[in-house]
């Protein structure tokens, strides 16, 4: 395999009229001399497929996409792009695998619990694609690494678990100008995007501080908190995968500049446009499309912000764990709040629950906020969960319902911190 990129050039014959689309840049990765026998063998669809054929192959087969996370996002991505034929394959990822995963991340088995994940794209590969060489990192990803883990790659694709961790991809990406496949989901809804701080011809870079400018996306909720519909994880990883052959082959009309919104329950996907810092400044204010606000849409086609849907009413107000605490010592009985447990029944039984908390599951009071207000009585209610999280958007709920509630901050941990919490229990 050679290590350069493609110098672009005249699109191949074997495209010709039949094309379907025009691709905005060159090919990213040259082609290799020619495929082995049995490669052209095992991919002889693609080879027949008009506007892709032997020359497309023949860089997928030549090109190295990282893979940050190998989870819901990762699995189905790892399937898409070994079983297309793409050469090489660098899945990052520390963590292994749980029998709560087989319910989306469809590249482990049953085992596989206990071993990394990473591993599982070693054995995933080695069935669908033999000629695709995994190279496996069984490291945490973050700000001090993320350029070395990623150096020489030609594609980067971002499924990692939490915002944080993508931050620090985005920041590598942007550092050594390779493309970005930006995909995340969450409950029934997900994002689909590319940032690439470097595209080729002149396009502006488009980057994730463009979508969720510096400390704007807040506290982002865990699949672990909310949930995840499995079989969306199947579709998005798919995607992603979709946007890396894209911009390996050079054809089709990669996400730069957009940004893809999926909404499982409704069965819609639209895109929304996305302007890059460098456009916003050259071009007029009327031909520009502002940012998202992190906090929900500033009109009905902006992208929302992370787990949020469009027309969410605003966020419930907080109160301190420790004001809370200090309220309920004070133990003026007319003015007790009813405390709300919105944890799952595992998480109360491996922690101890309130003794005078109402317990009802975050999944039942976001579906029927109406009918979990009837179940806690006239008195104002205080939300609580593990960290703040899931509280806060259960308290959101609640008050669209009329129902006088607050959020506690920090949840749980920050309970944990105040020196009354004996006194409740």
């Amino acid at each position: 395999m050679s290590d350069g990129r493609s110098s672009g050039g005249e699109r191949p014959d074997d495209r010709g009229a039949a094309y379907p689309g025009d691709m905005p840049f060159p090919p990213l990765v040259d082609p290799v001399a020619s495929l082995s026998e049995a490669e052209r063998t095992r991919t002889a669809r693609h080879l027949t497929l008009a506007g892709f054929g032997e020359d497309a192959q023949r860089r997928l087969a030549n090109a190295h996409v990282a893979l940050v996370g190998a989870g819901g996002l990762g699995s189905p991505a790892v399937l898409a792009l070994a079983s297309a034929g793409v050469g090489t394959l660098t899945v990052i990822d520390d963590d292994v695998v749980e029998v709560s995963n087989l319910q989306r991340q469809v590249m482990h088995r049953h085992d596989d619990i206990g071993a990394p994940k990473a591993l599982s794209a070693v054995r995933t590969a080695a069935d669908l694609s033999p000629e695709t060489d995994v190279r496996t990192v069984i490291r945490r990803l973050d700000a001090s690494n993320a350029v070395e883990l990623l150096s020489g790659a030609d594609v980067v694709l971002d499924g990692a678990d939490t915002f944080e961790t993508r931050v620090d991809v985005a920041a590598a990406c942007e550092r050594l100008g390779v493309p970005l496949v930006w995909g995340v989901i969450q409950e029934f809804t997900a994002q689909l995007t590319v940032f690439w701080s470097t595209p080729p011809d002149g396009r502006s870079p488009v980057l994730l501080d463009d979508l969720y400018p510096a400390g704007s996306a807040g506290e982002v909720p865990t699949c672990a908190q909310v949930g995840v519909l499995g079989a969306m994880c199947l579709q998005v990883g798919a995607a992603m995968a979709m946007q890396a052959i894209q911009l390996i082959a050079g054809i089709g009309e990669p996400l730069l500049g957009r940004v893809m919104l999926f909404d499982a329950l409704r069965s819609r996907s639209r895109e929304v446009p996305l302007v890059g810092a460098a456009a916003q400044a050259r071009d007029s204010a009327d031909d520009v499309s502002p940012a998202p606000s992190p906090s929900g849409p500033s009109d009905a086609d902006a992208p929302v912000s992370v787990g949020a849907t469009a027309g969410s009413p605003q966020c419930a107000r907080s109160i301190r764990a420790r004001d809370l605490d200090a309220f309920l010592a004070a133990g003026a009985p007319g003015a007790m709040p009813t405390l709300l447990d919105v944890r799952e029944p595992d998480e109360i039984a491996a922690d101890a629950p309130f003794s005078d908390a109402v317990s009802i599951r975050f999944g039942e009071v976001v579906a029927d906020p109406g009918a979990a207000a009837a179940r806690l009585g006239e008195r104002p209610v205080a939300v609580i969960c593990r960290s703040g999280v899931r509280s806060k958007r259960a308290a959101t709920a609640l008050t669209a319902a009329g129902v006088d509630c607050v959020s506690v901050a920090g949840g749980l941990d920050a309970w944990h911190t105040t020196a009354q919490r004996s006194a409740i229990r």
